[in-house]
């Protein structure tokens, strides 16, 4: 298992997320997402609209997933 802050997957708060691969930790963090949305959290909005941006360009958006994956599988086993 490794962990990884919402601000290391793009978003705006220190909150942690534990998984045993990239795929459930970026689902962990889009749960996240969606719930300080719902609050209007002003932070995670900013964060919210820059990745939506990059959504815009798959090439862009495939860059930042292999990146982030490879900075998860880099991390230490908790």
């Amino acid at each position: 298992m490794k962990t990884m802050t919402c601000k290391q997957l793009g978003g705006a708060c220190d909150k942690t997320f534990s998984a045993n691969s990239f795929d459930e930790i970026a689902e962990m963090s889009k749960q996240h997402g969606m719930e300080m949305f719902q609050k209007g959290d002003k932070d995670h909005l900013k964060a919210i609209n820059e990745m939506m941006a990059l959504m815009q360009n798959p090439q862009a958006m495939k860059e930042w997933f292999d990146s982030k994956s490879k900075e998860f599988e880099s991390l230490p086993e908790d």
